[in-house]
């Protein structure tokens, strides 16, 4: 039964641009995971950070963009359809409904986002739904909150295939190769200031931000 389940990921983000650490990240995930699907979901406006730069509508076509061709990763605009805040709890229970209470469904954050997990809406409510992979860079230690600890409890697995044995429940600390050190606000500074992003991000998605001046004025608008 467990090979036959198919295998679901969630990538939420600003996307805010999308770029190659992004996409590089999301497809290790998908073959450590061995994901059927990997859903990268730009949020609206999510409820632990400030304003983006660019519409949501703008940085899903970015994001389409970047993504091209590549299998196995889709551009889910359904944040963008729903009223009020993105909360994360609310895409899982859309893609438990939508997948089946079999299927093997992974919400995958980094590091940072992990040691704030107890402000999330509903955190404690995650782990009934979906597993939780947190991308780690390698060798990267900081110790758990308490709050973390007590929320994820004895939930810790070693492995994609301890993982997979249950579709839910479970949270993985997993090491990417790569780990690309590119930041989006590094990205929209050098773009601010009129300088490459050359190799930062995908070609296609660096014309579409060039043709229609996206993020030419980034520091106005911190102002």
């Amino acid at each position: 039964m467990t090979s036959q389940a198919i295998k679901v990921g969630m990538l939420g983000g600003t996307f805010d641009p999308i770029h190659h650490g992004h996409l590089r990240s999301a497809l290790e995930v998908r073959e450590a995971l061995e994901l059927d699907r990997l859903h990268m979901i730009p949020a609206p406006q999510p409820p632990l950070r400030g304003v983006p730069q660019v519409s949501a509508e703008q940085r899903l076509a970015l994001l389409k963009m970047g993504i091209g061709e590549t299998p196995g990763l889709y551009a889910d605009c359904r944040e963008l359809r729903r009223e009020g805040p993105s909360y994360s709890i609310d895409t899982l229970a859309e893609l438990r409904a939508e997948y089946g209470e079999q299927a093997r469904l992974v919400m995958i954050i980094g590091f940072d986002a992990f040691l704030r997990l107890p402000q999330w809406h509903r955190a404690g409510d995650l782990l009934s739904l979906a597993h939780l992979v947190v991308m780690a860079r390698p060798g990267y230690q900081t110790p758990w909150p308490e709050e973390l600890k007590e929320l994820v409890g004895s939930s810790e697995v070693e492995g994609a295939d301890s993982l997979m044995q249950r579709p839910k429940g479970g949270v993985l600390m997993l090491s990417l190769p790569s780990m690309m050190a590119i930041s989006a606000t590094y990205i929209r500074e050098r773009l601010g200031e009129g300088k490459s992003v050359r190799y930062l991000l995908p070609e296609a998605v660096e014309e579409a931000i060039h043709e229609k001046g996206f993020y030419q004025h980034f520091f106005q608008h911190d102002e």
